[in-house]
């Protein structure tokens, strides 16, 4: 397993994100040391951004300077894999560069769900969703699997509907639906082929990448995740939220 964070310094709500400071270290040092503490082959740093790479290898950190014309962080991914010169079958996973409390363990546990589902290009997590809320929720995105492990399809809307749940209000009834948690594990070479295509019409209404994959006719492998992860850090108040748990005390 090849671990590539990829690192942004051009960010709407909080930009320069992976510099920011954590309890007396930047964000992409907290999530370089969430990395280490896998059992990663490697593990890199890709930006496009010089103060990154600076202050990257700062810490010791392997780190790829990539174009800063990339669509997104799978397109950056894909540079670094070839720079790599990875085999077609490695499994890549991709971490994302404000994710700091992303348990080893689930990083580790979906590399290993890739490489149980053979015919999956890649795979990723879920967890159980409890209450309607989260399951109302557009910004939560929902995934629904068939009997192998392999994904039917991921929404914003709430999938799979809970019926008779609804229709009698039986709040005590399970709901049967899954939050998706944004940590992936490819195969190296599949990363180029999908950084090839164009976006398709799911993605682009539901502003979801995965969308591209099951499209095109892949298989995404999805395991319920044994250790949930904490926050990220999307806005100013996440980034309260992680620091005061690093400056609890937490390594």
């Amino acid at each position: 397993m090849h671990i590539i964070i990829p690192a942004r310094y051009a960010s709407k709500r909080l930009p320069g994100k992976p510099l920011l400071d954590i309890a007396g270290r930047p964000l992409i040092q907290r999530v370089y040391e969430c990395a280490q503490r896998c059992a990663a082959s490697s593990i890199t740093i890709a930006t496009d951004d010089p103060r990154i790479e600076k202050a990257a290898r700062g810490f010791g950190a392997k780190v790829c300077l990539t174009s800063g014309e990339h669509r997104s962080g799978t397109d950056r991914i894909a540079e670094v894999i070839a720079r790599l010169e990875l085999k077609a079958e490695e499994i890549v996973v991709n971490l994302q560069g404000d994710e700091p409390l992303m348990p080893p363990a689930l990083i580790e546990q979906v590399a290993q769900c890739l490489e149980s589902h053979p015919e999956a290009a890649m795979a990723t997590a879920c967890h159980a969703i409890s209450d309607v809320e989260t399951l109302l929720n557009p910004n939560v995105v929902k995934v629904v699997w068939d009997h192998n492990g392999y994904a039917l399809y991921f929404s914003r809307a709430p999938i799979p509907w809970p019926r008779d749940k609804m229709l009698h209000g039986d709040h005590q009834a399970p709901i049967g639906a899954y939050r998706h948690i944004g940590v992936y594990a490819y195969r190296a070479g599949f990363v180029s082929r999908y950084a090839a295509w164009p976006a398709c019409a799911l993605e682009q209404t539901e502003q979801l990448e995965q969308l591209r994959v099951l499209w095109r006719g892949e298989r995404i492998a999805v395991c319920e995740a044994g250790e949930l992860p904490g926050p990220g850090v999307d806005t100013a108040e996440d980034l309260e939220t992680v620091r005061r748990y690093f400056a609890g005390g937490m390594p």
